[in-house]
């Protein structure tokens, strides 16, 4: 029985190794390779900056003023908070400070993914179809070096249509599981999507800090994706249909961490359910894909 249970292990330990073998030349590729993307001169754009926010009233003020005081011209940058199924005052704390504030209360239907999709629609009402170039999306708890609109602009320029940022912690030095944390996504922007970039494959959206083009918006008619990691699965989606995800390095936003074991383990347990939703619901397309000649056989 013990030899059993050896050779089980082994197997296991063998096949995570060859599946996760690429993330160690990842690493290689970072260190070792000159970055050559090509630069393009940048164009202005206007921006809709989108926050789902749920009885946030004391971070939100901050994340506002940090995107009040960003370098891009402020005249191209339009604020929109959902308020979304809040009992507090974040709704007029959003109002006081500038924002177009759009309510939503549906306890049937809650997560990020609605509220955003309730935005996209508010906004295409209010100010029709054309009116933004793209969107950014941030959590109500971020905040934001002063260029960072300004070189996701820059990137945005290059062609790219969904763009991720370099996730930066606030509060790295809480504790161990702050700083396991921001260990974690410093990684995952340095030695994941850096290396995918330099490499001409496809990046990943990890929770917030991300820019998706008005064309996508409006292909999807608004956002479509509610499962529990609705990241995941709109990157995933992204890759089946061949839309290539890029990187910003130099758009640096500060998340904020879980500081309890508690928040941890809820957080952990809501993303291991929505990686099994995000497996059943299009496993069969990645798998599909992996055999097509296309571009993003790879991504998939």
């Amino acid at each position: 029985m013990e030899e059993y249970i050896w050779h089980i292990n082994l197997f296991v330990f063998v096949l995570l190794t060859v599946c996760y073998l690429y993330q160690f030349v990842y690493v290689l590729v970072v260190l070792f390779k000159k970055d050559n993307t090509p630069q393009q001169p940048a164009v202005l754009h206007r921006f809709g900056v989108v926050i789902a926010a749920r009885n946030e009233r004391v971070v939100l003020p901050n994340l506002i003023r940090s995107i009040q005081e960003q370098s891009y011209p402020r005249e191209l940058v339009d604020i929109f908070v959902v308020a979304d199924n809040c009992t507090d005052d974040t709704a007029q704390v959003a109002r006081e400070m500038g924002a177009v504030v759009y309510e939503r209360c549906n306890p049937q239907q809650v997560g990020k993914g609605y509220a955003l999709d309730f935005a996209f629609h508010r906004i295409a009402q209010d100010y029709g179809n054309q009116y933004h170039d793209a969107f950014l999306v941030f959590d109500a708890d971020n905040l934001l070096d002063e260029h960072y609109i300004e070189e996701m602009n820059k990137t945005f320029s290059q062609g790219y249509r969904v763009i991720t940022s370099y996730r930066n912690s606030k509060n790295y030095a809480t504790n161990w599981i702050t700083a396991g944390y921001s260990l974690w996504f410093l990684r995952e922007a340095k030695y994941l999507n850096n290396a995918r970039m330099m490499l001409g494959t496809n990046c990943a959206i990890s929770g917030t800090g991300f820019l998706i083009s008005n064309e996508i918006v409006r292909r999807y008619g608004g956002w479509k994706f509610h499962l529990l990691t609705e990241d995941i699965e709109f990157s995933i989606v992204n890759a089946i249909e061949g839309e290539k995800i890029g990187y910003c390095g130099t758009a640096v936003l500060y998340d904020e961490q879980p500081e309890t074991f508690r928040q941890s383990w809820t957080q952990r347990m809501r993303w291991s359910k929505g990686f099994y939703q995000v497996n059943w619901k299009y496993g069969k397309a990645l798998i599909t894909n992996l055999f097509h000649k296309k571009e993003n056989t790879f991504a998939c």
